[in-house]
This record gives structure tokens, C-alpha cells and sequence, in this order.
């Protein structure tokens, strides 16, 4: 029993001492953070246009009835138009107190209607035929969802493209024969979400005798990106 455990010792020590080299001729990785950038402008193909009707009256029943009328009426032209999205906004009425403070004289009320298009002369058209019975609360630009698609999945294939080449150098700078990316993060930005600016100047209502006129839309574009950021294991001789 003693000679058999100073063997097994033995054979153990041997091959511990023959895995050595094979240890030793493992490579050898360095490991290295890069980003790559790579942008493109996007036109603007979405318009948003924000109408509104308010009014006041001193009696809250009477006055949600004709504002409810109004909507309606501009809901309802509206959905004639096929290329127009429709949609309700918010909508709240609130008190109206005397110059104490302390009694209500009157109820105010405001409801929203929300439209967009890719099709800015039609949507242009439209909401100078509804201004004739609403307000303009905003209009503003913005990237269509399959645009935005379509751009961010061009711009994935050339951030990878440039990572890999980012990743290349690196590598010859570091005299390696080669390398391993460990991990790889991809974020787009750049994308502007529609916000409501004031626009009293873009359109006026018209008059019974006056016809709808369209006005020059230039959307213009936003610069959108893909960054790529990673890290990769490069391989020394």
C-alpha cells in the first residue's frame, strides 16, 4: 500500500510536469476597448399637426356640448381624408374664478385633435380647411417608424463594418496575428421625436369665401447615428 501511494504520487508529478509546456504554448491575448461612429442624414417624413378647440362658458354642461360638436365635426371631416392619421389629444376643462379668487364665475375647456401624414400637402390642406373651426396648437417634423427601420439597419451593417475595421488595426498596431471580439453594444441616436412647436404664423383660417390654400412644406433632415462599442481579445505570436 505505501509503494502504490508513492507511485500514484509519482505519476501525478509526472504529468503535471508534462502538461507544462502545453500551458506555456497557449496564446496569449491582449484585451482592447473600441468604438466606432458611423452617421447619415434622414429626411424628415412624418408631419404632425396639433389643432385645438377652447372655449369658456358659465355653464360646464353647455360648454363640454359644443366643444364635444366641434371635435366631432373635425373628427369627422378628417377621417375622409385616407393618407391622415387621426387621433385624440388631451382634453380638460378647469374653473374660471372672479378677481378674488373665490367664486366661479365660468368653466373653460380644451380638447386636442392630433393628425399626421407622410403626405404634407394633403395634411397642409386639411388643416387650413379645420382652422376655419379650430386652432393651431403645433406642427413639427419628424422620421416615419419604417424609415427609421430601413436607416438604422443600414447603418448597423456599416458601424459593424467599421468596428471590424477599428479592430483590424488595433490589431496590426499591436504586431498581433489576430483577434476575437469578446463583446459587441450597438445604440442608434439622432432620432427626433415630434415635439409641439407654436406655429400661428404656417396658416390662417379661411374665410366662407376663401379657398384652402396648401403652404411650402420643407421638412428638412436630422443626422442619425449607430455607434458600435466593444471589446476584442487580440492574439500575440
Amino acid at each position: 500500500m505505501h509503494m502504490s501511494r508513492r507511485s500514484t504520487a509519482l505519476l501525478l508529478s509526472c504529468g503535471l510536469l508534462a502538461s507544462l509546456p502545453a500551458l506555456a504554448e497557449e496564446p496569449r491575448y491582449n484585451q482592447v476597448s473600441l468604438r466606432a461612429e458611423v452617421s447619415k442624414e434622414v429626411p424628415r417624413d412624418l408631419m404632425v399637426v396639433t389643432l385645438y378647440s377652447e372655449a369658456q362658458n358659465s355653464d360646464p354642461g353647455k360648454l363640454a356640448k359644443d366643444i364635444t360638436e366641434t371635435m366631432n365635426k373635425a373628427m369627422q371631416q378628417a377621417r375622409q381624408v385616407k393618407e391622415v392619421k387621426i387621433s385624440q389629444g388631451s382634453r380638460n376643462s378647469y374653473p374660471v374664478y372672479d378677481a378674488k379668487g373665490q367664486k366661479i364665475t365660468a368653466w373653460r375647456e380644451r380638447a386636442e385633435l392630433r393628425l399626421e401624414s407622410a403626405d404634407f400637402p394633403t395634411l397642409s390642406k386639411l388643416t387650413g380647411e379645420l382652422l376655419q373651426d379650430l386652432k393651431m396648437g403645433g406642427m413639427d417634423f419628424s422620421i416615419a417608424q419604417t424609415t427609421r427601420k430601413t436607416s438604422e439597419d443600414e447603418l448597423l451593417k456599416d458601424a459593424v463594418n467599421a468596428f471590424k475595421a477599428r479592430a483590424q488595426l488595433a490589431t496590426e498596431a499591436l504586431g498581433g496575428k489576430g483577434y476575437k471580439v469578446v463583446n459587441l453594444n450597438l445604440n442608434s441616436s439622432g432620432y427626433p421625436r415630434p415635439y409641439m412647436r407654436s406655429a400661428p404664423m404656417a396658416m390662417k383660417a379661411m374665410g366662407a369665401d376663401e379657398a384652402a390654400v396648401a403652404p411650402e412644406i420643407e421638412a428638412g433632415t436630422s443626422e442619425v447615428s449607430m455607434n458600435a462599442d466593444g471589446l476584442i481579445e487580440v492574439l500575440m505570436p
